[in-house]
C-alpha cells in the first residue's frame, strides 16, 4: 500500500505557495485603479472611528443603508457632525453581518426518498443520519434488518462515533469535526413532490463550506462538495466512515474491506491489511467500502485525480445480542474519497451488493473495460465460474421455483447428472488399473534395483506405458472425475457465501441460507451421507485397513470443514451426496460394478489371509 505523505511536504510546494503569493499581488494591482473609482468617499472623522472598531469592508460587503447614507450630501456643517455622529453609533450598535456569513440558527431534518430507499439528512454537519433501503419484493423489505424492517445502512452506534455518511474527512482534525457538526443552511428543489437536489452551505469569517446532493430514480446519487478556509482550497472528500448497519458481530464486521478498480484493475485490500488514514493516489474509476452483502463505492467525475482516504477504527460491540453486556473488540472499516487539487464531483452509490443492480450502473472508464459496477461482487479466482453458476441458479429460481433452497436442489441434481458419465469412468479406470497391476508390478520388481537417475529407469516407464496403451488404461482417469466436483465446492462456495439474494432465505426449517444450520442438521446429514457413500463405492486398489480409514477420516473431515458454513453450500453438498449414493446403487447393480465388488473382497480375503500367515 502507498505510503501516506502530507500534503504540505510535497515536492514543489514551496514554489506552489510562492507562486499563489505572485498572483494575489498582481490582482490587487490590477484591481487597486476600481476600487478607488467605485469606493465611496465617507468623511474622513467618522471613517476614522469605523475602522477602529471594525475590519474595513470592501464594496460587496458594504451594506447598503451605508452607501445611500455617503452619497446624499449634508445640508449644514454643523448638521452633517451631528447626522455622521449618529450614523457612527447607528453602526457600532447595529453592525450587520458580513453577506458572506451564513449559518442555520436551528438544527433541521430533510427526508429523501424513491423507490429505493428512504435518507434523512440533517443540516448539523450536512449528513445522512439513516439511509434505509425500502425496495420491496412480495409487499415486503427485499433487504431487511433482523426484526424484518427496511434495513438502515447506517451503523448508528459507529456514525455517532466516527461520521455519519457523506460528511467530509480532512486532514486537519480540528477543521473536519467543525465540517461536520456545524448548522448548515439547507435549500431543497422538488420536482413532482419529491426532493431531486439538496443544497448546504455554511460560511463565517474563517470558513466556506457548500454540498450539494441531486438525486434520481436510483441508487445512485451526485455529490459536489467545495471548501474554502482562510481564502485558500482545502481538500475536503466525502466520507462514507464507519461501516454499514447489517454488521451485528465479529463475523459481519471482518467482512469488511476497501475496494476498488484502478487503472481498470479491480482489486480489494481486506480488514487486516487496512491502515487507517492512509492515502492512496492514483487513477480510480471507483473506490469505496463493503461488507458481506452491502457497499459504498464513489464514482469520481476526474478517474484520473482521484485521493482515496482508507479508515480503520475500533469498536466495541455486544458478543450476542441478547446479551449487550458482555462486549469484544472488532474493527470498522470506512473510506473518503475526493479530488485533492480542488472542489469534488462524483456520483455515490449505497446499498445491496445485487448482480442486478450492480451491472445496470454504468461506469465511464478510460480503456472502455468493466463499463459497470459488477467489480464490487468479487467472486476470486474462479470468478467467472461462479457467476456463471449463480446466473443459472437465479433463471432456476426465476423461472422454475420461487425458492432459492429448491433452487440449489435442481441445481445439484443436474450437477450430478452431468459429472455421472465422469464418475462411471472413473469406476471403469480403477478397474483396469487394478486388472494391470500384477503386470505393472512385476515391471516395476524388475528394474527395482536401478536407481531412478539410471537411463534404464526410462525402460521401465516406456513398458508401462505400452501395456497402459494396449489395455486401454488411463493413469490420470481415475483422478479426473475425483477432481471436477472437488473443484466445484470453491466457487459454488463464493457464489453462495456472496450472493445478497440468499441473505434471509427461507428454505424448511432454515431461515437464513446465507447463515449456518440453526439446529446443524445439514451438517450432520452431510457426514452420514458422506459414510455411506464411501463404504459402498468399492475401492478395488487400496488396502483394506487403509480403506476403513479413509472410510471414516474423510467424512469426519468434511464435517468438520462444512460445520459452521452457509447452510446453502451445506444444502449443495448433502444433496449431491445423496444423488451420489443413488448413482452408486446403480453402478453397483452393473455387470462393472459386481467385478469390482469381487476384486475388492478377493483382494480383502488375501490380504486377511496374508495376516494370518505373519501370526
Amino acid at each position: 500500500m502507498p505510503e501516506y505523505h502530507s500534503p504540505n511536504q510535497e515536492p514543489g510546494s514551496e514554489q506552489r505557495m510562492l507562486l499563489i503569493f505572485v498572483l494575489v499581488f498582481l490582482v490587487i494591482l490590477l484591481f487597486e485603479p476600481l476600487l478607488k473609482k467605485y469606493m465611496p468617499q465617507q468623511p474622513a472623522a467618522p471613517a476614522e472611528k469605523t475602522q477602529a472598531q471594525a475590519p474595513a469592508q470592501t464594496p460587496a460587503q458594504t451594506p447598503p443603508q451605508t452607501v445611500a447614507q455617503a452619497k446624499n450630501p449634508p445640508e449644514h456643517p454643523v448638521s452633517k457632525g451631528k447626522a455622521s455622529a449618529a450614523a457612527a453609533k447607528s453602526a457600532k450598535e447595529k453592525e450587520p453581518q458580513p453577506v458572506a456569513n451564513k449559518k442555520a440558527t436551528s438544527e433541521s431534518e430533510t427526508v429523501v426518498q424513491n423507490d429505493y430507499y428512504q435518507i434523512t439528512f440533517t443540516n448539523r454537519g450536512a449528513v445522512a443520519k439513516s439511509w434505509k433501503l425500502i425496495e420491496k419484493r412480495n409487499g415486503k423489505p427485499k433487504y431487511d434488518d433482523e426484526k424484518g424492517n427496511p434495513l438502515d445502512l447506517v451503523n448508528a452506534e459507529a456514525a455517532a462515533k466516527y461520521g455519519y455518511p457523506l460528511s467530509l474527512w480532512t486532514y486537519d482534525a480540528a477543521l473536519r469535526d467543525k465540517l461536520n457538526s456545524v448548522l448548515y443552511v439547507v435549500t431543497a428543489q422538488q420536482s413532482g413532490g419529491q426532493v431531486t437536489e439538496l443544497t448546504f452551505e455554511y460560511s463565517d469569517a474563517d470558513v466556506s463550506v457548500r454540498k450539494v446532493f441531486r438525486f434520481d430514480k436510483t441508487y445512485v446519487m451526485q455529490v459536489e462538495s467545495s471548501v474554502m478556509s482562510k481564502g485558500a482550497t482545502v481538500a475536503a472528500y466525502p466520507a462514507w466512515p464507519a461501516g454499514f448497519g447489517d454488521q451485528y458481530n465479529n463475523v459481519g464486521y471482518h467482512a469488511g474491506q476497501i475496494i476498488y478498480q484502478n487503472n481498470n484493475n479491480i482489486d480489494q485490500i481486506a480488514l487486516k491489511k487496512v491502515s487507517g488514514g492512509n492515502t492512496l493516489h492514483g487513477t480510480y474509476d471507483w473506490a469505496g467500502v463493503s461488507d458481506a452483502y452491502f457497499a459504498t463505492a464513489f464514482l469520481p467525475k476526474d478517474p484520473q485525480n482521484v485521493a482515496v482516504i482508507t479508515l480503520r477504527n475500533p469498536l466495541q460491540v455486544p458478543k450476542d445480542p441478547q446479551s449487550p453486556n458482555e462486549t469484544e473488540a472488532v474493527d470498522v472499516l470506512g473510506v473518503a474519497v475526493g479530488n485533492p487539487s480542488g472542489p469534488t464531483i462524483e456520483r455515490v452509490f449505497a446499498g445491496p451488493k445485487s448482480l442486478d443492480t450492480l451491472e445496470a450502473i454504468p461506469v465511464p472508464t478510460i480503456s472502455g473495460d468493466s463499463p459497470d459496477l459488477r467489480g464490487v461482487l468479487n467472486f476470486g479466482f474462479w470468478g467467472s465460474f461462479a457467476r456463471a453458476l449463480f446466473i443459472w441458479l437465479r433463471w432456476t429460481y426465476q423461472h422454475w421455483v420461487p425458492n432459492w433452497g429448491w433452487a440449489i436442489v435442481i441445481q445439484t441434481f443436474i450437477i450430478a447428472v452431468v459429472l455421472f458419465p465422469l464418475r462411471f469412468s472413473q469406476m471403469k479406470s480403477a478397474l483396469k488399473m487394478q486388472k494391470v497391476a500384477p503386470q505393472i508390478k512385476a515391471i516395476q520388481e524388475k528394474y527395482k534395483k536401478y536407481s531412478m537417475r539410471d537411463p534404464r529407469k526410462q525402460e521401465m516407464n516406456a513398458e508401462i506405458g505400452e501395456i497402459y496403451k494396449r489395455e486401454g488404461v488411463n493413469p490420470v482417469g481415475g483422478c479426473l472425475p475425483m477432481i471436477i466436483p472437488i473443484i466445484l465446492i470453491w466457487p459454488y462456495y463464493r457464489m453462495l457465501d456472496l450472493v445478497i439474494d440468499l441473505r434471509h432465505a427461507h428454505w424448511l426449517w432454515i431461515h437464513d441460507l446465507s447463515s449456518r444450520d440453526p439446529y446443524f442438521l445439514l451438517p450432520i446429514f452431510l457426514v452420514l451421507s458422506q459414510l455411506v457413500t464411501q463404504r459402498m463405492v468399492p475401492q478395488v486398489g487400496m488396502d483394506p485397513a487403509q480403506q476403513k480409514m479413509m472410510n471414516w477420516m474423510m467424512p469426519l473431515m468434511m464435517g468438520f470443514f462444512f460445520f459452521n458454513l452457509a447452510a446453502g453450500l451445506n444444502l449443495y453438498y448433502v444433496v449431491y451426496n445423496l444423488f451420489s449414493m443413488v448413482q452408486q446403487s446403480v453402478i453397483n447393480r452393473t455387470s462393472l460394478g459386481r467385478e469390482m465388488r469381487e476384486m475388492a473382497q478377493k483382494r480383502a480375503r488375501k490380504q486377511a489371509g496374508k495376516g494370518k500367515v505373519k501370526t
